[in-house]
């Protein structure tokens, strides 16, 4: 060891974190396969394939030892966060390039675990949208399960897509409203479109609620802490229940965001990421309330549907000022701004 002492030892590896975040992810993903088929699996399979290759060779081009790191779990948790954000039915080779992108480039050559300013996992999704933002948006319809007919369009013809896609309840929302000829409302666009369930996307809403679970097992197990879910989906559902109450013709109201989209799983999944996210508590709080307004205004007004993944990059660039201006004062020093002497 390296540094000064006194050290503090965790009394959890970060293999077991990572394993545990592997575990309450399940519970999401069983309800995504009951909802949307099996092709998720699929697409979990596929990136950490290409997750584990990828970083078997840096770690081996790096002079790192492959064993030791590659059974840490961190890649998988990279993987199947990226697998849970894209399109179930995605082509193969999409998925697999954005994770190698996401472990190669975002994690490696940044240094590896525990060195990357931005999360790997929304590095991968940014750069996907923006590049094929077509292939990016296309989601199974509802009701679309059958297993061989998604293998079809994942690994043999994309122009069979259009036929068994919809767009995302964020995405039929924000494009109604977005043209003023049609003169759409929130209450009429949630009422006519098949993508809508009772209080969110139809089946998203009970992802979420799975998600919720999963991370408040996390929480029960100490792996993450309560400010940055609470933060984010507090916040979000903050603004969009200030901005509903004041035109609810125009605005969508908190339940709806907070069980839509990304909100869930990023809350309790993604933003709690203890590398790229901020460390201290209030450093936290400030950091997820940031994402979740960010999120918002880019859900409302931009031009993607859902804004978790600009809105977490967004706020990594902003961790290093965060968390200067959140660390506590040093023990037995006292604050400067009170008084004291530094």
């Amino acid at each position: 060891m390296n540094g000064t002492s006194p050290h503090l030892h965790l009394p959890i590896s970060v293999r077991l974190i990572m394993f545990k975040v592997l575990a309450a992810l399940v519970p999401g993903i069983a309800v995504y396969v009951w909802f949307f088929g099996a092709a998720i699996l699929v697409q979990i399979a596929l990136a950490s394939a290409a997750a584990l290759a990828g970083e078997a060779a840096m770690l081996r081009l790096r002079g790192k030892p492959v064993g030791l790191f590659l059974s840490d779990g961190s890649a998988l948790v990279t993987a199947w966060l990226i697998a849970l954000t894209f399109p179930p039915i995605a082509p193969w080779w999409l998925t697999v390039s954005a994770t190698l992108f996401a472990i190669v480039v975002a994690k490696h050559l940044y240094g590896g675990l525990g060195q990357n300013p931005f999360n790997p996992a929304m590095v991968a999704f940014c750069v996907s949208i923006i590049a094929f933002p077509a292939l990016m948006s296309k989601w199974p319809a509802v009701g679309f399960t059958d297993f061989s007919a998604q293998m079809a369009v994942v690994f043999q013809s994309q122009s069979a897509q259009d036929a068994v896609t919809m767009a995302t309840p964020l995405d039929a929302l924000r494009t109604q409203l977005h043209v003023p000829e049609a003169r759409a409302t929130v209450a009429g666009v949630l009422g006519s479109h098949a993508s809508f369930g009772n209080i969110g996307g139809k089946g998203w809403e009970w992802i979420a609620l799975a998600y919720l679970l999963g991370g408040l097992w996390l929480l029960q197990q100490r792996v993450i802490t309560w400010h940055v879910p609470v933060a984010f989906l507090g916040v979000l559902a903050l603004i969009a229940g200030g901005f509903s109450l004041a035109n609810p013709d125009r605005y969508a109201g908190p339940v709806f965001h907070v069980v839509t989209g990304g909100a869930m799983l990023g809350a309790f999944f993604i933003l709690t990421d203890p590398v790229s996210g901020a460390t201290t508590p209030r450093g936290k709080l400030i950091f997820a309330a940031g994402v979740a307004l960010l999120a918002w205004i880019i859900r409302t007004f931009g031009a993607y549907p859902d804004g978790m993944a600009f809105g977490v990059l967004l706020m990594n660039l902003c961790v290093p000022l965060i968390d200067m201006g959140t660390q506590p004062p040093v023990f037995g020093h006292k604050d400067e701004q009170k008084g004291g002497t530094p």
